[in-house]
């Protein structure tokens, strides 16, 4: 019974230790800015375009989520190797798909995002250019 109580108290001890190595990322870039200010700021300019597949909401320059943390790992190795950014959002949007990128391209799937409001807009002009077209004519 003495062991069983140790055991389940080591446990305990142990899972927030465990769940801190989980949180971060052991990629070599993932927290470490690059040597070259310039290739920092490149690769900086094209972490906050990218979204964190994790967290969704976030870019990965914000998101603290082990994937955001290797994807900045990623981009700072292939900055730091001289490739253009836009090449690396290239091989990351065919790898995730277009949604890690927050400029999205438009393509056969992604036409009604740029579309459709566009198509709104002008519904929304033809209405009110006739609402206030016709109040014109009837008063005086």
């Amino acid at each position: 019974m003495i062991r069983l109580i140790a055991l389940a108290l080591a446990l305990i001890a142990a899972a927030p230790m465990a769940a801190a190595q989980e949180e971060q990322s052991t990629a070599p870039y993932a927290y470490r800015q690059l040597d070259d200010p310039a290739k920092e700021r490149a690769a900086q300019a094209l972490m906050e375009t990218l979204r964190c597949l994790q967290c969704q909401g976030q870019s990965i320059a914000d998101s603290d989520a082990p994937i955001a943390g290797s994807m900045r790992s990623l981009v700072r190795e292939r900055v730091a190797a001289g490739e253009d950014p836009e090449a690396i959002r290239a091989w990351l949007v065919e790898r995730y798909g277009d949604y890690v990128s927050y400029a999205p391209r438009l393509t056969g799937l992604t036409w009604p995002l740029f579309a459709v409001p566009l198509a709104l807009a002008l519904l929304a002009f033809a209405l009110l250019r006739r609402r206030f077209g016709a109040d014109k004519g009837s008063g005086a």
